[in-house]
């Protein structure tokens, strides 16, 4: 679809968004295209315009926000309607949110919504360091407010979905390790590996949530995401266990990243990496 056009006699310029932008790629957001009028055969051109860093920064609030808004409801809401959602509901909407997400925004900033991804990134090198600050500080900023609204709507039911151990910490730990793992293997296929590249990213990703949900939410609450974990914590005051939910996510991603790169083999040229990728 165009974005704009603005037209001069000879000349229109018209802004199309690029249909092959997908999560955690190198695309630009927009392909500019100016068609030149008035001869025999119109004249084409085409100037690439990549996202800049607020638009990245407001993309990544927006996803995460909406991540902690929609699945942490969903847990408040189960429980003030007698387990209407049912545990299957809650991990169907976790991972429907994540797939939208990376849907509406992927194309501006990659889609992270996740510390724990974007840190695993840019040790793989497919992200610059210099972006991970303000990363973080948008998805920890989203989430609490996510969770604060939550609140503020719904009340304070179930800690407002903030994940909790229901074992020991050390089992929710490895837990967290494994279903992080899991997330980001696939995610560093779809984003970093031009033979699975394509329009299936949001479904594969948000279908690997829904999974990773369905059978760790009982043990670990399947966080899989400091930023979700931090946000209900702060806003519900409820800090037990909460390092589980940073330090396994974050080795888990971490060791997936170079899993993949291992398995993706040296001699295929990665051709794609996150928004802001080391040059």
């Amino acid at each position: 679809m165009a974005e704009g056009c603005g037209c001069e006699k000879d000349s229109c310029q018209i802004s199309i968004q690029n249909p092959l932008a997908a999560v955690g790629t190198q695309e630009p957001l927009y392909e500019a295209t100016e068609l030149r009028t008035g001869a025999a055969n119109p004249h084409w051109s085409r100037r690439l315009i990549q996202p800049c860093l607020p638009q990245k920064v407001v993309a990544e609030m927006v996803g995460t926000f909406a991540i902690v808004f929609a699945g942490c409801g969903a847990v408040v809401v189960n429980a003030r309607s007698d387990g209407a959602l049912g545990h299957v509901g809650i991990a169907a909407t976790f991972g429907l949110v994540v797939m939208v997400m990376i849907y509406a925004v992927g194309h501006i900033s990659g889609a992270h919504f996740n510390p724990a991804v974007t840190l695993a990134f840019a040790c793989g090198r497919h992200f610059s360091w210099k972006m991970v600050p303000f990363y973080w500080a948008a998805q920890f900023l989203s989430a609490t407010a996510g969770a604060a609204l939550i609140r503020g709507i719904l009340g304070s039911e179930k800690a407002l979905g903030a994940t909790l151990p229901s074992g020991t910490d050390w089992e929710s730990l490895l837990l967290e390790f494994v279903l992080t793992f899991f997330l980001m293997f696939v995610i560093a296929a779809v984003a970093t590996d031009t033979r699975a590249v394509g329009t299936m990213a949001g479904i594969a990703i948000g279908g690997t949530v829904a999974l990773d949900a369905l059978f760790g939410g009982p043990v670990s609450g399947a966080s899989m995401n400091p930023a979700r974990s931090l946000g209900p914590a702060l806003i519900a005051l409820e800090f037990r266990g909460l390092w589980v939910y940073f330090v396994g996510p974050a080795a888990g991603a971490v060791s997936a990243i170079f899993v993949y790169k291992f398995v993706h083999g040296p001699t295929q040229e990665v051709a794609r990496g996150a928004h802001g990728c080391c040059e």
